[in-house]
């Protein structure tokens, strides 16, 4: 059995007396996921305070483990989150397990909302991601790094969200192949933006120019293992004089939060710590066990409990 935490004076520390104040902290600094596996089964304040709409603002998937080998259903907590929200969501994060029928449920119950976050997302499609534009006018900041969608997504953004400030379309660079459909999509349809990362993107020198002209609100440009872009002459010049913040194609990758090998696969590293792993979950039989083989129930006094018990079956 774990110690009882103390105190500075050396006293024994009740979790369950904690101010909600300091439990908002706490709570802001856990990943969705850790939450519901976690944090609400410390005790009956906490799983009081895990029903509080404030919490579930902005939601956060992002995960590190394998989902072809995970055992628990992604999709449904995600949707347990979203309804906590009630109706106050305004960020929302997704790895690897993003659907249509997920980023719909989303947009039909969010709040004011402001940014999404998708990252190898490849079964979300175009059409799914332009109906779900349709219901986010107020959307200021958009990532898609690792997925698969074409460039009339970015047209819809475009019309859709004319709020645009920050976009980061982000891929594994690539030699010998160019293409500025993107570019030009981005520079035809979305005027207002600030700040702009296309990591290994394929555009070339034209592209690159389109959004200079077509974005002259332009405050970062992250052009890093975008291969194709040749910066020297006017065109530096221009990037230099017009751009505040320009990450050039050869600069440091050792900030970016994805594997860079050159046409390689990508995982997530330090710069995106919210999440779990497997051996996070199966190390704390404190809370968890599995009941027969078919779903997972969280464990705590019983009196840490009110309503339904919330179940997560396997996949």
């Amino acid at each position: 059995m774990a110690p009882v935490p103390l105190d500075v004076s050396g006293e024994e520390r009740n979790w369950a007396e904690l101010p909600t104040d300091i439990l908002s902290v706490i709570f802001q600094k856990l990943g969705s996921i850790e939450i519901l596996f976690t944090a609400q089964a410390v005790c009956s304040s906490w799983m009081r305070f895990s029903y509080e709409p404030q919490v579930w603002q902005r939601i956060d998937m992002l995960n590190h483990c394998d989902i072809y080998e995970f055992e628990y259903d992604l999709e449904k907590m995600a949707r347990a989150a979203v309804d906590r929200s009630c109706g106050q969501l305004v960020e929302f994060s997704v790895a690897q397990f993003g659907t249509d029928d997920l980023l719909q449920y989303v947009a039909d119950r969010a709040g004011p909302f402001r940014f999404l976050r998708l990252v190898y997302c490849y079964t979300i499609t175009d059409e799914g991601l332009i109906e779900a534009a349709k219901k986010f006018p107020l959307l200021e900041e958009l990532e898609i790094s690792y997925c698969s969608f074409s460039k009339e997504v970015l047209v819809a953004v475009g019309r859709f969200c004319p709020q645009l400030k920050c976009l980061r379309l982000n891929c594994s660079g690539y030699k010998g192949i160019e293409c500025d459909e993107e570019a030009l999509a981005i520079a035809e349809n979305i005027p207002k933006l600030r700040h702009l990362q296309l990591f290994g993107n394929l555009l070339t020198n034209e592209g690159l120019e389109a959004i200079l002209g077509g974005c002259p609100h332009l405050v970062s440009l992250d052009l890093r293992q975008c291969f194709n872009v040749n910066l020297e002459g006017s065109l530096k010049r221009s990037c230099m004089e017009k751009i505040s913040y320009l990450r050039l194609p050869n600069d440091s990758t050792d900030d970016y939060g994805f594997d860079t090998e050159i046409g390689g696969c990508r995982s997530y590293d330090e710069d995106y710590p919210s999440g779990f792993s497997d051996i996070d979950i199966l190390s704390d039989d404190a809370y968890y066990e599995f009941s027969d083989g078919s779903d997972i129930h969280i464990l705590a006094s019983e009196d840490a409990w009110f309503g339904e018990d919330i179940e997560f079956p396997l996949i």
